[in-house]
């Protein structure tokens, strides 16, 4: 029985070195997972041989071969990862922006539509005529502050002329 245990791991062992061969030479990236996967070993058995799980952490950190093609940093996957939810932030930014603004012109159509709200014109027409209706009473004052400055006009040469006819 132990015989069959050595047999089995040996067996696993020689999957997972040629698994990793196979994905040094494919530029394939290593990981515990991806490897493990490929070898069709459980995680833990790579865990537990550290021989084999140095060699992967080796592998994964060796500069690409020569006629391999360049391997992407992780710090650059990590940057271009910050930069895309960033821009995802500023897009949901921006989608919430553009459904209020959406928002508002349906509410806006939808109480129009009920006629509830008075309509655009009548509105305009409404401040115009609030408008001219304070020019008017402008107007009014005006009108009212001559007639009275006319009605002391005439009683001055109301005075004037009495005066004038009695001294003659």
């Amino acid at each position: 029985m132990i015989d069959g245990r050595r047999a089995d791991s040996a067996r696993r062992r020689d999957r997972v070195l040629k698994a990793l061969d196979t994905m040094l030479r494919s530029n394939s990236d290593i990981t515990v997972s991806s490897l493990a996967r490929t070898a069709r070993v459980d995680r833990t058995f790579l865990y537990r041989h550290r021989d084999l799980l140095q060699r992967v952490h080796a592998a994964a950190a060796a500069p690409p071969q020569e006629g391999r093609i360049s391997a992407v940093s992780r710090a650059s996957l990590q940057t271009d990862l910050a930069n895309a939810l960033e821009r995802n932030k500023r897009l949901a930014t921006r989608v919430r922006q553009l459904e209020r603004r959406i928002s508002q012109s349906l509410g806006d159509a939808a109480w129009a539509d009920s006629g509830l709200g008075a309509p655009v014109d009548v509105d305009q027409l409404q401040q115009h005529i609030t408008l001219l209706t304070q020019n008017i009473a402008d107007i009014q004052g005006q009108l009212d502050e001559r007639a009275d400055e006319l009605e002391a006009a005439r009683a001055a040469n109301r005075e004037l002329t009495r005066a004038l006819n009695q001294h003659e």
